[in-house]
């Protein structure tokens, strides 16, 4: 059940509309089903006074504007409380009555009209649609006093909570109000008449979200607004310093043919201009490759090892999460860039799936819990390396390396879910779930191709090689962790161990190195965590077809796909190739 509330200036005006036929023919039957007295006029069924609709919307009117006459100067400017309550559609049908109980309960709840007090205010509740009402109080007391409506919307929310339990409607999350405005119903009626697939705000929360991802400058940040294909317009102070930014989609004007602009904190709280700052701050002020980063081998292409070193640094921040300190709420952030960052450069065929999870972790990266030694550096570098290195192919390596990554990306979005439900964070929790289940579903397509390779080359080895490995494996995991059998579950184990041996490792030290990493309690597939962590610590191409042959080193500059807006994005500037190290060795054969 979700309430929405606003506030007005004209009682008359509004009562025309809910009476009305809609703006598209959708109001059926408007009538009353409560007042605050219980014997309103109800110009949708009462015609024993006058026959006429118009006249009892009239009387309607100036007996809820009564106490607002009569406080004269002293009643508020915005004097109409406009209260809309909507059922999921998957709930029953609401009686009369039972909208009735719902009208009360809320009005009691906000202090417009608590139960028993004579002097409340006047409401009527009007429902013109199976699914929801539309409650209408005037904000001037009997006694011609202004209600103490504190926090009106939090009250509202946290009765329908009690409602929905008690009419045994579908239970909604509570919120902390961190969530980003959706869009109003102008904006989606808008949307559609256009044909927009989504209103213009979501299209430029996303854009705009995307070009924070891994951003060095502000002036970095702006120019990929820009080049996204968004309209920008800054706000200077008189010293040139800049104060804040608006944003509109082109094409996109209101009924004077002037573009729609929208601040950063109007699409999402931490998209205004303050906190984006404070992130590039905190996050950004070293741009170097950071030391010890596993970035692979040099012959392979930067998308690869882009990735690959992003792998790394997401499986600390999944340790930070699973240390339950208040501090990993800056990782979240992190998080949503680096999410942000492989949805932009994923290859086609996992390119839906990872930007729906780094829509929905969206919600996940905003709570109450500030850090106060935020440092985001190394994840946002992640990210930041990412996105200069440009598209990925969706082949061979840099297709394998995604697999890779979005196999531990899976495991830190059920860490942050964890998190937050430690502290009672339930839309974020659920965000991340929601999170992880399209990031599964991406790691299924990208590691098709190269999980099936390393399964073929486990079947080929030898038999009493491979009989050693599945030795190893079952005597490092516990008999919970391995399938029963020996068929492919253990086939690409077996594989990347023998591979990782060729290459001078011990296969039971890297497996329990492996293993020791963090938990494996939340994997689905214990077998393919480990592979990619093996090959990751073993520096393995991600693709198995990789070690027979020397990849064409990419430049990063692939042509990046087209953008939400609708407008190719200018490709990223892609650093200067290192020169080869000439003690860099070919891989083994």
């Amino acid at each position: 059940m979700v309430p929405k509330i606003r506030r007005g200036s004209r009682t008359h005006g509004l009562l025309v509309y809910l009476y009305g036929p809609g703006k598209r023919d959708e109001h059926t039957d408007p009538h009353l089903v409560g007042s605050w007295d219980g014997f309103a006029p109800d110009p949708g069924r009462d015609t024993s006074a006058d026959p006429d609709p118009k006249v009892t919307l009239a009387r309607l009117a100036a007996a809820l504007d009564l106490r607002v006459k009569q406080a004269g100067d002293k009643a508020p400017a915005q004097h109409v409380w406009h209260c809309s309550v909507r059922t999921d559609p998957g709930d029953r049908t609401l009686t009369d009555d039972e909208w009735n109980t719902v009208a009360r309960r809320l009005v009691h709840a906000v202090n417009l009209a608590p139960e028993g007090d004579p002097d409340g205010c006047r409401w009527v509740a009007v429902r013109h649609a199976d699914d929801h009402i539309h409650i209408l109080a005037t904000m001037v007391r009997g006694d011609l006093r202004r209600p103490r409506m504190n926090y009106d919307f939090k009250k509202a929310q946290a009765e329908c909570r009690r409602i929905e339990q008690e009419m045994g409607l579908r239970r909604l999350k509570p919120g902390d109000g961190t969530g980003a405005k959706t869009p109003t119903s102008a904006e989606r009626f808008k949307a559609e008449r256009v044909g927009r697939p989504e209103t213009p705000r979501e299209t430029l929360r996303e854009a705009v979200r995307q070009a924070v991802a891994g951003a060095a400058s502000e002036a970095e940040f702006f120019t990929r607004l820009r080049e996204a294909g968004l309209r920008v317009k800054l706000r200077h102070a008189p010293s040139g310093d800049v104060l804040g930014y608006t944003v509109a989609l082109p094409g996109d004007r209101n009924r004077d043919r002037e573009p729609v602009w929208f601040a950063g904190s109007t699409l999402a709280p931490d998209l205004s201009y303050p906190k984006i700052q404070r992130r590039l701050a905190d996050g950004t002020a070293d741009t170097r490759p950071l030391p010890g980063a596993d970035s692979g081998r040099s012959e392979w292409s930067p998308p690869a090892r882009g990735r690959r070193t992003a792998t790394g640094i997401a499986e600390r921040a999944a340790v930070l999460l699973d240390s339950d300190d208040d501090e990993a709420a800056a990782q979240l952030v992190g998080v949503g860039e680096l999410l942000d960052a492989v949805a932009q450069t994923s290859p086609a065929a996992t390119r839906a799936e990872l930007g729906a999870a780094a829509r929905s972790f969206e919600r996940a990266t905003r709570s109450h819990v500030r850090a106060e030694r935020a440092d985001t550096r190394a994840i946002r570098s992640a990210a930041r390396g990412i996105i200069q290195a440009g598209a990925a192919l969706g082949r061979g390596e840099d297709g394998g390396t995604t697999a890779m990554l979005v196999s531990t990306l899976v495991l830190v979005a059920l860490a942050a879910a964890r998190w937050h439900s430690a502290r009672g964070h339930a839309q974020q929790a659920e965000a991340s779930r929601q999170a992880a289940e399209h990031l599964r579903a991406a790691y299924s397509q990208a590691a098709a191709a190269p999980m099936q390779a390393l399964r073929d080359q486990g079947r080929a080895l030898p038999e009493a090689q491979r009989r050693t490995y599945e030795t190893t494996i079952r005597a490092a995991l516990p008999e919970n962790r391995t399938r029963p059998g020996t068929s492919t579950e253990n086939d690409a184990l077996a594989a990347t161990l023998a591979q990782a041996e060729q290459a001078g490792h011990d296969p039971k030290a890297l497996l329990q190195e492996a293993i020791a990493m963090r938990e494996l309690d939340t994997a689905d597939n214990v077998n393919d965590v480990l592979v990619w962590r093996l090959r990751r610590l073993a520096q393995l191409p991600a693709h198995p077809g990789e070690a027979t042959r020397r990849p064409q080193a990419s430049t990063g500059r692939a042509t990046p796909p087209a953008n939400r807006t609708g407008v190719r994005a200018a490709p990223p500037a892609s650093p200067r190739p290192a020169a080869p190290d000439p003690r860099s060795r070919p891989p083994r054969r």
